[in-house]
């Protein structure tokens, strides 16, 4: 077993998030600040280099970094992050293991959530699965046959780009009715802003809109935000049909902030879910063990490729 301490590191469209992680698998001392996206990636990649500069310690053997948008497996280049204003090739692990003197990971952030769930959470011992991560994007990690899919490109699960609304409102892709458009918390504050001025046939208003923490806690009273969080598990259920049928999953997780909602989000989404598979029982769905944590634990996992590699090398060359 590797028994080095890695440093893991969730890089999020709104926050950073890290944690030492120690040999179980599971981070500890998390810290969280703003990601520095207005900055560009000169300042995010800085932004990660400091976290990882207070978090590491003598014992610190790796880094794993989670990230939205296109990977390129292996290589740690990111090809496009469009929540982190990444629109060109980035190759932020090479970047970060030279100015850190440590082997760096980088994997797509849903791709680390998939495989923390899979091997240490509500997808444990399941072979095929979807997890779901809704944060400021909306995307799933696939899991099939064991094994988390990457695609051609690197660019599976980008399951918050499956148009669930013809003709709907635009998405940062694009496209228009995308399942992202309205089913994520950059999504949600979004609608809620253009929807909830004194004129909304005017300009929309300068305030950002609620987070989707904010949105939740007005459920109750508030019902455009109801409307609107209604209307966002419906076209996560829609989205999830089409993945119900294409991959046939044993278990579909929901993680991500919005996951922290609990059954307010996950209820209401397997209702829709359901509503959409006449012909068929629809898989379990059920909330992320990590919820909002899913990517750090994953970073950790996978940082832990590069020792585990090199432990096999050793093993080898001394038997």
């Amino acid at each position: 077993m590797v028994l080095a301490e890695v440093v893991a590191v969730d890089i999020g469209g709104t926050s950073i998030k890290a944690s030492p992680v120690g040999p179980r698998g599971l981070p500890s001392a998390p810290v969280r600040l703003p990601t520095p996206v207005s900055g560009g990636p000169a300042a995010i990649v800085d932004a990660v280099a400091r976290v990882v500069g207070t978090l590491r310690t003598p014992g610190t053997g790796a880094v794993g970094c989670a990230v939205p948008g296109v990977v390129e497996p292996g290589t740690g280049v990111v090809r496009r992050a469009a929540n982190l204003g990444i629109v060109d090739d980035l190759p932020l692990g090479p970047v970060l293991a030279d100015r850190l003197g440590l082997p760096v990971t980088v994997e797509h952030d849903v791709r680390a959530a998939c495989r923390a769930e899979s091997e240490l959470g509500a997808a444990r011992s399941v072979g095929d699965a979807v997890v779901v991560v809704a944060g400021t994007g909306l995307a799933a990690g696939l899991l099939v046959g064991g094994r988390v899919v990457t695609g051609t490109r690197g660019a599976a699960g980008e399951f918050g780009h499956v148009p669930v609304v013809p003709g709907g409102e635009p998405c940062a892709c694009g496209q228009r009715g995308c399942a992202e458009a309205y089913a994520s918390a950059g999504g949600l504050r979004r609608r809620y802003r253009d929807r909830s001025g004194p004129d909304r046939s005017g300009p929309a208003p300068s305030a950002p809109g609620p987070t989707a923490a904010e949105l939740v806690s007005r459920l109750d009273d508030d019902p455009l935000a109801r409307a609107l969080w209604a209307e966002a598990c419906v076209a996560l259920g829609r989205a999830l049909v089409a993945t119900t049928a294409l991959l046939d999953p044993a278990v579909i997780v929901l993680a991500g902030g919005l996951s922290l909602a609990g059954p307010l989000l996950a209820d209401p989404v397997r209702a829709a879910l359901a509503d959409g598979l006449a012909w068929r029982e629809p898989p379990p769905v059920v909330l992320s063990a990590f919820g909002d944590r899913a990517g750090v634990v994953g970073a950790g996992l996978v940082a832990r490729d590069p020792l585990r590699a090199a432990e096999r090398r050793v093993v080898s060359r001394c038997g």
